[in-house]
């Protein structure tokens, strides 16, 4: 992907979300939105979470994968996908940095990472809008 916005931008983006953060994550539910709150990882335009694949929002995001997000002053659009199991060999690269970054509770019993339905849910960002210091960044994510 690539990314349209300064590296200004991008620097205040993993400043502020590249460890734990707590974002607002909308989904939709036929018609019907629901906001909740989860703990993320932001990197290279996208955030990443740690689920759970039965989840009522990885069921609404499997139907329809346009989601909304909110956090330290950005507001955004993405598209939610499933990467699986958190403990594919596909997905041991960034599933190491999900350990570093939330190493003050993620082994506190809450995941279970034998079970094959603790997955990560990858936020691809399609555009948004940061503020910082009085500044406005647009941010637009296009594919190439």
């Amino acid at each position: 992907m690539e990314h349209k916005f300064s590296p200004e931008a991008e620097q205040i983006m993993k400043e502020r979300f590249g460890r734990d953060s707590l974002i607002a994550l909308a989904t939709v539910d036929g018609t019907i939105p629901n906001v909740r709150a989860v703990n993320a990882y932001y990197e290279n335009g996208a955030f990443y979470v740690i689920t759970y694949a039965q989840s009522n929002k990885m069921r609404q995001i499997a139907e329809n994968p346009n989601v909304g997000i909110c956090g330290d002053w950005f507001t955004a659009h993405g598209r939610g996908s499933s990467m699986g199991w958190f403990c594919r060999e596909e997905n041991k690269a960034i599933a190491q940095k999900l350990r570093e970054a939330f190493c003050e509770w993620i082994d506190n019993g809450h995941n279970d990472f034998a079970d094959e339905n603790t997955c990560i849910l990858r936020i691809q960002l399609t555009d948004g809008v940061l503020f910082s210091h009085g500044t406005r960044y647009d941010i637009d994510f296009q594919a190439l």
